[in-house]
């Protein structure tokens, strides 16, 4: 406290001004029965163990489950990943992808 002060300090908010968009989220789907999943992998850890549980466990749950594995896609954490990413939504369409799971499998 500085002399004089009546012990009241101006306050600076530390937040920036918001600068991002926000979007509304992709509409969520009724069931993962029949539907194509991709799977997506930065290749660190123990992500392939991951998909192999998420496959037979879901496949239990959900019948017809097709499955489009992260090596169709390559590592999302590499070199090229801006690219890899940016290319992701025409390959899902390509590929007829109803949704993703993206796994750093931490």
């Amino acid at each position: 406290m500085t002399q004089g002060s009546d012990g009241h300090y101006e306050v600076v908010w530390p937040v920036a001004e918001r600068r991002l968009i926000t979007r509304p989220l992709a509409r969520r789907l009724d069931s993962l029965r029949g539907k194509t999943i991709a799977q997506l992998w930065d290749y660190l850890f123990a992500g392939d163990a991951v998909f192999a549980a998420l496959e037979a466990k879901l496949a239990e749950a959900y019948p017809g489950i097709r499955w489009i594995s992260w090596r169709e896609f390559g590592s999302t954490h590499a070199v090229n990943e801006k690219e890899l990413l940016a290319s992701l939504p025409q390959r899902f369409r390509e590929l007829g992808v109803d949704a993703a799971i993206s796994c750093m499998a931490c």
